[in-house]
């Protein structure tokens, strides 16, 4: 009498196979035709006319220019993001103050501002006919049409990612285990350094892969900011842009394929961040209530004085 129930129960709320084939072979199809198939046309292109012809385009002075400002941009927003990132998480998960409301909304604002707007305020503040464009011009200083202007831009875009993986890892954690290292005569520095930070660390780690490869394959408000001055101000996106529009395609897609390389290690690095967050997860819920406590009060302990 019940395996007629469970046959019901069970038809209920699992689906048939061939459903499951069908939403599972419409996902790989258009991995394949949106993913697999644009990367491999990117590096067929690059190696079209040879792995020489590939590697001239890479020598070329202005592609190791556009390379090198990319580096310096994203060498200088990462850790700049990140400060504020673990700084912005830490106030809004573990603090109530009042602007909290405040503080997360401008967290969000890149992703509801165009990167082309973005680089316009620049304009409007830093320009030449901006409102502190004759201060610069008095002093000799130059931020549009400049690495700081590129970095500006490039800040603005990308400081939200490190901020948004942790804000909610953090609220999920709560914040007993610093209250317990605080009431046992740690400082904040040493709260963080060994409570906190083992407990975000991954978070941590993938934000700053997202926020290094939106810093590097930023276009939009870098484009308005940099004024396209070959071999100075342009980096690696408007670089392919350029060589593109002068058809040299295999050159453009030498350096294309460095941008689709980065995205695909940074795929790499995140899935294996998102695997050893889940091994440690999972080892952190095998464990029984007791000895939940005593690892936490050994963190606690060690971040005591």
């Amino acid at each position: 009498m019940s395996t007629p129930i469970i046959r019901r129960a069970e038809a209920g709320t699992t689906e048939a196979p061939w459903v499951r084939y069908t939403l599972i072979g419409i996902s790989l199809v258009f991995l394949f035709l949106f993913l697999v198939l644009p990367l491999a046309a990117v590096f067929a292109e690059a190696l079209r006319k040879g792995f020489d012809a590939y590697w001239e385009a890479l020598k070329e002075p202005d592609a190791w220019s556009a390379i090198r400002l990319t580096l310096i941009t994203a060498l200088i927003a990462v850790p700049l993001n990140l400060v504020f990132g673990v700084s912005a998480a830490w106030c809004i998960a573990k603090y109530e103050f009042k602007g909290k409301s405040v503080l997360t909304t401008l967290v969000d604002l890149p992703f509801s501002v165009s990167p082309v707007v973005a680089g316009l305020v620049y304009v409007l503040m830093f320009g030449a006919q901006g409102w502190f464009g004759p201060w610069l011009q008095e002093h000799d200083l130059k931020v549009i049409f400049a690495v700081p202007g590129i970095v500006l831009a490039t800040i603005f875009v990308t400081f939200p990612f490190i901020a948004r993986e942790l804000i909610p890892l953090m609220q999920a954690q709560g914040n007993e285990e610093e209250q317990a290292a605080i009431v046992l005569g740690a400082t904040g520095w040493q709260t963080f350094w060994y409570v906190t930070l083992p407990n975000i660390k991954w978070g941590l780690i993938y934000g700053v892969i997202l926020c290094n490869a939106r810093a590097m394959g930023e276009f939009g408000a870098v484009s308005v900011v940099s004024g396209h001055i070959r071999g100075q101000t342009n980096t690696m996106p408007l670089h392919v842009e350029i060589l593109y529009n002068e058809y040299q395609s295999v050159a453009a897609f030498a350096v294309a394929s460095l941008l689709a390389l980065l995205a695909l290690v940074t795929l790499v690095i995140k899935s294996v961040a998102e695997w050893r967050h889940e091994r440690e997860m999972k080892a952190i819920g095998q464990l029984s209530p007791e000895n939940t406590q005593t690892a936490s009060a050994t963190l606690s302990v060690k971040a005591a004085p």
